[in-house]
């Protein structure tokens, strides 16, 4: 069986076209997920083969990369993590050029894309790392450990760290069955 090809904006029914809308129309608009044909790009198109499920979802991903309180280094070295654990390269070049423009260097890039253990000066990009790179391992976490997470991040921030962990995860096994990467 092959895997199915990108759908385009004509074929959609009303569901789906709400979901379409919001991810070409909404804060990612220009980021290049719309192609010439009108497709989306990457997880985007998967989202629309089960409006029930994409728009909550398409939703979360907004809310956690446009209304989250980590900063944008913090968010991005999370989401650039978890691609490395799951070794997603779309996420990796869609989220590369984010980091550069949030001040992630070459080197720490290149760190997160081996899954590699990165030195942080931030400790809140430290811990945000840890935990991210802890949970996308599927790596145990201790009482004493939490506490000294929430110690960093606080609550909210490690509920965020551990969504955005899920939400990219989750991206990443999209894209493994529905837009396999080169």
């Amino acid at each position: 069986m092959t895997r199915p090809r990108r759908l385009r904006p004509d074929e959609l029914g009303p569901a789906a076209r709400r979901v379409y809308d919001a991810i070409a129309a909404g804060p990612r608009a220009g980021s290049g997920l719309v192609q010439d044909d009108g497709s989306l790009r990457g997880p985007f198109d998967a989202m629309l083969r089960h409006p029930a499920v994409g728009e909550p979802l398409q939703a979360l991903g907004a809310a956690l990369r446009y209304a989250g309180d980590l900063s944008d280094r913090a968010r991005e070295l999370v989401i650039l993590r978890v691609a490395g654990v799951r070794d997603s390269a779309f996420e990796r070049s869609a989220h590369e050029p984010i980091a550069r423009r949030a001040g992630l260097t070459d080197d720490q890039l290149a760190g997160l894309a081996a899954d590699a253990v990165v030195a942080w000066p931030d400790p809140v990009e430290h811990t945000a790392d840890t935990a991210a790179r802890a949970l996308a391992r599927h790596e145990p976490v201790d009482d004493e450990t939490y506490r000294d997470w929430v110690d960093v991040l606080g609550e909210a921030g490690l509920v965020e760290v551990t969504a955005l962990v899920g939400y990219y995860g989750l991206l990443a096994d999209l894209l493994r069955l529905f837009a396999p990467e080169p």
